[in-house]
Formats: C-alpha cells, structure tokens, sequence
C-alpha cells in the first residue's frame, strides 16, 4: 500500500511538471486531425500556447519565476531555430510556414515553446519534487560548459563536431552528482546524469510525435514519415544539460549537502 502511494504521488507530480508541455503536444495532435480554415496552424498552436501560460499564471499553477523560464528559454531557442532552418543550414523545416502569421522568417514562433516546454518541466519538476544535490560541480564550470554546448550546436556544421568530448566532459562534471527527491514525504535519490537520460529519452519520444503530426520535418523525412534515429537522443541530452544549468543559474539558492 506505501508503495502504491508513493508511486501515486510520484505520477501526479511528474503529470503537474509536464503539464504545459502535454497541453502543448495535445494542440500539435489535435491539428494535425482536424484542419482549421480560419487560421493557420503554426499560429493556432501559438496562440493556444499563450493562453495556456496565461491560464497556468492566473490560476498560480506555474509562478513567476517559471514563467521568466519559459520567456527565456523560447529567446534561446527562437535563435538556434533561425539558424538551423535557413537555407545555408536546412537541420530541419516547417512545412508551409510562410503562410503563418506569427512567425520569423522561417521560423513560426510557437517552436520556441517546444523548447520552453522543456525548461517549464525543469523548473516544476524542482518544486514538486523539492530537489537537492550532492557534490554538484560549481556554477563557473556548469555555465562554461553550458556555453560550449550551445556554440557546438551552431560550430558543428562549419569546424569539427566536439560532441564526444562534450560527453566526456559531462561525465566529469556530473558524475559524482546525485539529485534527491522528495516522494510521500520519503526522500529517494538518483544519479543526475541517469536522470538526464531519462528527460532525453521523453523528448526523443515527443519529438517523434511531433515529426509523425507534421509540425515540423527533418530532410529524410519529406518524402514520408520515419521514425527519428536514436542518436538524436544524444543531441537531446546535450540540450537538456544546457536547460538544466540555466535553469540552476536562476535557482541560486539550491540546497546542497
């Protein structure tokens, strides 16, 4: 029975962490099933991204400090998707996206909510389950490596691609981490870097869903659907490393044992 509370309290929690990301993944679904004459469908999915951060501020589900997370989590994106879809670079594209509104150059502005969504988990998730570390690296080394990651993303298609030393350097900086979490007022832990892994593999499997919806497609994929390879998840566990550490930048204040 203490099991099945906890492992209760465990699902609720993780649902009201992801809460804006699966509305946001619920409104991509819903248009790629029913087509809407009035408005397009990159500005419909942002338009219903607003409110609902509207709504999670009015009713006190997200605070505002989460809500600066969003903000800043969608400028950073914003940037590399403006990168990453012009004609130069062509990582991936939005199918007819010069017929939206809200949108800059070739980039709709709803993208960089996928994105926030990642940052809004992060920064619930910490709340919900009131995390602390041990032997978490210094904040010097965690922006710099941050930085690194994020200048890779863009230096890769034009110098070498450091990624694997980019691992290696994760794994020094966060191996001996441990993140301890709050469930049913029991504490459990694990290591940082399994759950890194963990949030990658969600995003692996949503970005999956969101390609299959047509929201946005890579090259090998214009032609038909397949599925996203599975060494995209390393790409997802670097971002999601950068996320994590900006998302540490604001929570100063952790506690650490």
């Amino acid at each position: 029975m203490a099991f099945v509370r906890e492992f209760s309290q465990f699902v609720v929690k993780q649902a009201y962490a992801c809460l804006f990301g699966a509305v946001l993944l619920a409104v991509i679904l819903m248009t790629r099933r029913y087509e809407m004459a009035f408005i397009h469908r990159y500005d419909f999915i942002f338009l219903s991204a607003i409110l609902t951060q509207i709504i999670l501020v009015v009713t006190r589900l997200e605070t505002k400090r989460e809500v600066l997370m969003v903000a800043v989590f969608h400028a950073v994106a914003t940037a590399m998707e403006l990168f990453k879809t012009s004609a130069a670079i062509g990582s991936w594209a939005y199918p007819a996206v010069e017929g939206a509104f809200f949108r800059l150059g070739t980039v709709p502005l709803f993208s960089g909510f996928l994105y926030s969504a990642v940052g809004s988990y992060l920064a619930r998730v910490r709340r919900a389950f009131r995390f602390r570390f041990t032997h978490y690296p210094r904040l010097g080394w965690t922006c710099a490596f941050a930085s690194t990651v994020y200048i890779n993303f863009f230096t890769h298609h034009f110098f070498p691609d450091i990624r694997i030393v980019l691992f290696a350097c994760a794994a020094l900086l966060f191996g001996r981490t441990w993140v301890h979490y709050t469930v049913a007022e029991k504490e459990r832990r694990m290591p940082l870097l399994l759950g890194f892994f963990l949030v990658s593999l969600f995003i692996w499997i949503a970005e999956n869903i969101g390609t299959f919806s047509s929201v946005w497609l890579y090259p090998f994929q214009v032609t038909g659907w397949r599925m996203v390879p599975l060494h995209k998840l390393g790409a997802w566990y670097l971002l999601m490393m950068v996320s994590f550490i900006l998302i540490s930048c604001v929570h100063t204040n952790e506690r650490k044992a």
